[in-house]
């Protein structure tokens, strides 16, 4: 799946700008013409597809390695997100816990942005920081994979623990966000994070459904603990060979290191404060972001409560989701290159405007039919979702100050996670206040499907605001 991945992306890339291999080569990557006498000979048809894989990666090496960084740490962080909730079920977890897995985080998060930010920019070496957190959420993983054994009442401790390793693994998100622009050229960003998108989404797609058939299958309720503990461990190795792996990047523009000092942050705070274009950025995507998370409780509300989803159409959705993604990445790619990363992005949000629609059309269906219909307009909008991952972080590079980058991020990330601690809540107390019961639930949607189209009218207006300054300044 990773060999088809890599394929996809040669395909899309602009290769003879970039210097790379011919487009010749790239179209037959993994051509199957190798045959004798007619018949395909399995062994020189691998020899060839290994012999094409070493030259892509000899041809990109930066492209493979964050490839590979994808496949482990999402994959690793997919297998966790998988678990998590169960387990914690397991050992005796109540709703009031289960919010607390996700409250603590968040918490925990908004504390530590800003201090991290201004660390990373102090550093002159970032790899060490990215590498570092992945250690340190490898560690703590592995001490969750003991907590049900070497404690009677393991479930505070483990709500304590895995707040920690997200706080370990924001700190390897805003390192890592200041770390790419210093590794990767302009020009080449799109190409890596496609290559890097299309391998996560897939690890993405497999995980779940892979660890959900081994507890599946598993009789006994010390078996599918013991199950879980094993799903930690491995997730603990996952991010620890992501920690060695890292190490391979090296920065070809990094950005000065500054000194952590009071008049060091006040110059970092004075200079984001006049910087317009993120500004403007900041508060669009702030805007899309909390009509995004207004819904996420919403949705899985309306799909249990209204459309009687059991476990396997919620599956459904999950797969449907990323398959969405994962058969359109490629186009996006495409229309990326030809109209930059901003224009696209306003599908991606419009495509998400149709998740509300999803739920209000359903529900207004026979329930025979209205997790089919759900299902379907659900997978549809996801054909535009992978603008928003793909495309997002491309959008934010170039309005950031290059001298505080981290600090940049990091501020913008904390906006983000104040939207989706406090949305999901919000979104809930609006529907609870209209009454609680299926036309609230459609009104409550309604408001979303509004706030999303706003926010793509807003996002328009800025890139248009962005192509005209762009264009003054040429002049």
């Amino acid at each position: 799946m990773i060999v088809k991945g890599l394929s996809s992306v040669v395909e899309c890339s602009e290769q003879k700008n970039l210097g790379e291999m011919p487009m010749s080569r790239l179209k037959s990557f993994f051509s199957r013409n190798s045959h004798q006498g007619g018949v395909t000979n399995p062994i020189t048809l691998v020899r060839s597809y290994i012999g094409r894989i070493r030259s892509f990666r000899t041809s990109n090496p930066v492209a493979v390695n964050y490839a590979i960084d994808g496949l482990l740490v999402i994959g690793a962080l997919n297998l966790a997100g998988a678990t998590n909730n169960i387990f914690a079920q397991r050992l005796g977890a109540g709703d009031f816990h289960l919010t607390m897995l996700q409250f603590l985080p968040q918490m925990i998060n908004l504390i530590i942005l800003i201090p991290i930010g201004l660390f990373a920019d102090s550093l002159k070496n970032k790899v060490r920081l990215v590498s570092g957190a992945m250690v340190c959420s490898s560690f703590l993983f592995m001490v969750v994979a003991g907590l049900a054994f070497a404690f009677e009442q393991p479930l505070y401790l483990f709500l304590i623990f895995m707040a920690i390793a997200n706080a370990s693994n924001m700190v390897y998100n805003i390192s890592w966000l200041g770390f790419f622009p210093e590794v990767v050229e302009s020009h080449k960003r799109n190409m890596v994070l496609t290559l890097r998108s299309r391998v996560s989404i897939m690890i993405s797609l497999f995980m779940p459904i892979i660890s959900g058939s081994i507890l599946a299958s598993i009789p006994s309720e010390e078996g599918k603990i013991l199950a879980h503990q094993v799903f930690y461990a491995i997730i603990a190795l996952m991010l620890l060979a992501n920690a060695f792996h890292l190490r391979k990047l090296k920065a070809i523009d990094p950005a000065p290191p500054k000194k952590i000092r009071l008049a060091e942050i006040k110059k970092a705070a004075s200079r984001l404060r006049k910087n317009k274009p993120f500004i403007l950025f900041a508060g669009v995507i702030l805007f899309f972001h909390i009509s995004w998370h207004m819904d996420w409780t919403l949705y899985f509300i309306g799909q249990a409560n209204y459309l009687h989803m059991n476990e396997f159409l919620l599956s459904l959705t999950a797969v449907g989701s990323t398959l969405g993604q994962l058969i359109t990445l490629k186009f996006w790619s495409k229309r990326n290159q030809k109209l930059g990363v901003e224009k696209p992005l306003t599908f991606g949000i419009l495509g998400l405007s149709l998740c509300p629609i999803a739920i209000i059309v359903a529900t207004l269906m026979p329930l025979s039919i209205s997790p089919a219909v759900f299902l379907g307009i659900h997978v549809f909008a996801m054909l535009f979702f992978a603008t928003i991952g793909l495309n997002l972080f491309q959008c934010l590079m170039p309005v950031l100050d290059e001298e505080y980058r981290s600090f940049s991020v990091s501020v913008y990330t904390c906006l983000i996670t104040i939207s989706n601690a406090v949305m999901p809540v919000v979104g809930v107390a609006i529907y609870r206040g209209l009454g609680g019961d299926v036309t609230a639930l459609r009104i409550s949607f309604a408001i979303v499907f509004v706030m999303r189209i706003i926010a793509a009218g807003l996002w328009w207006l800025r890139v248009k605001k962005s192509s005209s300054s762009a264009i003054n300044a040429e002049q």
